[in-house]
């Protein structure tokens, strides 16, 4: 019996020698599958920001080939590693996604802009100048439903 550690460090090197080689652990941000392989997991979570307007874009496919397009568009999807603008495309009839890297132009009829570079930055401001319309529009509606029932309430009446 030898109770030196040196041997029980040989020891436990050929007990892990004698095992079946395992896969090592995933790193973050991967998934293991159940054949042992690796794949990138998606981290985090798509966020959706509505978007109104109706737009003329030229897109080009998986394929390479392009096509003009006319959407009217609802939200703009952020995701892991892709932007999606989201519409109903008119010329196609229904929803569809349409990948921000892909728009090569993008036409807006009611303000006669047109834009070759820079198209997912255009369309985050336009997005964000959306949301602060719309919240405006809360504030003040609140205020004036605020202020009309402070009216209606019957006020005392010094006799």
């Amino acid at each position: 019996m030898n109770s030196n550690a040196f041997f029980d460090i040989l020891r436990q090197a050929a007990a892990e020698a004698s095992e079946p080689a395992r896969a090592p652990a995933p790193a973050a941000g991967e998934r293991q599958t159940r054949e042992g392989q690796t794949r990138e997991g998606q981290e985090g979570r798509w966020r959706v920001l509505p978007l109104e307007g109706t737009f003329e874009i030229v897109y080009e496919d998986s394929r390479g080939a392009w096509s003009t397009r006319r959407v009217e568009a609802r939200e703009l999807k952020l995701g892991p590693g892709r932007t999606l603008l989201g519409g109903i495309d008119r010329g196609r009839g229904g929803y569809r996604g349409f990948r921000a890297d892909r728009i090569r132009r993008l036409t807006d009829p009611a303000s006669a802009t047109r834009i070759e570079a820079g198209i997912l930055d255009w369309l985050l401001a336009r997005a964000e100048a959306q949301r602060r319309e719309r919240a405006a529009q809360i504030r003040a509606l609140a205020s004036r439903r605020r202020g009309a029932s402070r009216s209606d309430t019957p006020r005392d009446a010094a006799a």
